[in-house]
């Protein structure tokens, strides 16, 4: 999730278990030890996509917090302000922020290795997008609320009202994924349409429209759906990608790391002299958050490419019509001329 979500959150969660102790400074505690597993994008892993894959590893995994919470409480209990709070209570506090930052992340589409280094599966539920309003609202509310003293007798109230109505709105997410899942497998079961790879996440800041895609052989096919939808609203549009260009690339170690942490869901093109490797769960068709230059042609030979990532912005004005698509499904949010649907 965005920085100021990972911030709110964890002063909420520290007010829950600090506040009585040490009133408004627990704020700035879950603030401070809310952003700390995101400081691993200050870490060079040593290229665009190595920096890519081993984000939210190490510092987001449990394991790590588990084991690093006391040694924290002990570093903080060399300043008199937090003496007190027992060793066992701030150990269990900064677990607590740590690792609801790290599950809070595990619900985006991201993917995020809780369990490193036993494992490096990137854990996703993919039922919210990376920055959500209605999740973050009630726990900045709380947070500006708390910063004043007249509402000290309220204080507990307040938070845990909060955190309970973050809550169910990822509960929400949860639920609205099933429904969503349930009128794409209809739809796509309509056109007779099979799939290797399968993925739907939120398109921004809402959870009323969900954008998924479905990897094929030849390519795949970018769907959208509404809450508001019958399996028939369904939009499905085919794109195909060139991923036998790939073929004398696939035992590269970057393409292989690649090909890991996308699950399967990535797409490979062809542009200029350039192959371009695209995580397909994060963007839309032609304008996709992570593309990587894995090989360059050189006369009728290819050469391992630079691995740099490509910047590619999201086209404002899709934002739009993302909210005019949620109760009108003729609303065309295609990027790029897909294929005759009929034809595959």
């Amino acid at each position: 999730m965005d920085s100021l979500t990972q911030v709110v959150l964890g002063s909420t969660v520290s007010y829950a278990v600090f506040g009585h102790r040490l009133g408004r400074k627990a704020l700035l505690v879950g603030a401070a030890f809310g952003t700390l597993p995101d400081l691993d994008v200050l870490i060079n892993f040593g290229g665009d996509i190595e920096n890519f894959v081993y984000h939210r590893s190490f510092s987001h995994s449990l394991l790590v917090q588990l084991l690093a919470s006391p040694l924290l409480a002990w570093l903080l209990l060399r300043m008199n302000w937090a003496k007190t709070v027992s060793i066992t209570r701030w150990s269990v506090g900064i677990f607590l922020i740590l690792s609801t930052h790290a599950l809070l992340d595990s619900f985006t589409v991201y993917g995020t290795q809780l369990l490193w280094p036993l494992s490096t599966y990137p854990f996703s539920t993919s039922s919210i997008f990376i920055i959500d309003p209605l999740y973050t609202v009630p726990l900045l509310v709380a947070c500006v609320l708390l910063c004043f003293a007249r509402m000290r007798p309220y204080a507990a109230i307040i938070n845990t009202t909060a955190l309970i109505i973050s809550s169910l709105y990822l509960a929400w997410g949860l639920g609205a994924k099933a429904l969503i899942n349930d009128k794409i497998d209809n739809a796509l079961a309509k056109h007779n349409i099979t799939f290797t790879h399968f993925v739907s996440t939120p398109t921004p800041f809402n959870t009323l429209l969900w954008r998924a895609v479905a990897v094929t052989n030849q390519g795949h096919y970018e769907i959208y759906a509404s809450i508001f939808d019958t399996p028939d609203d369904v939009d499905i549009q085919f794109y195909p990608t060139d991923n036998t260009l790939l073929a004398q690339f696939k035992d590269t170690k970057r393409v292989r790391l690649l090909q890991l942490f996308t699950k399967g869901l990535y797409g490979v093109y062809q542009q200029d002299k350039q192959v371009v490797l695209s995580d397909l769960r994060m963007g839309l068709e032609g304008y996709y958050t992570f593309s990587f230059v894995i090989a360059e042609q050189h006369d009728q030979h290819f050469t391992l490419g630079s691995y740099q990532k490509i910047r590619s912005q999201f086209p404002r004005e899709k934002l739009q019509l993302i909210w005019s698509r949620i109760t009108d499904p003729s609303v065309e949010l295609s990027s790029v001329p897909p294929n005759d649907l009929g034809s595959q």
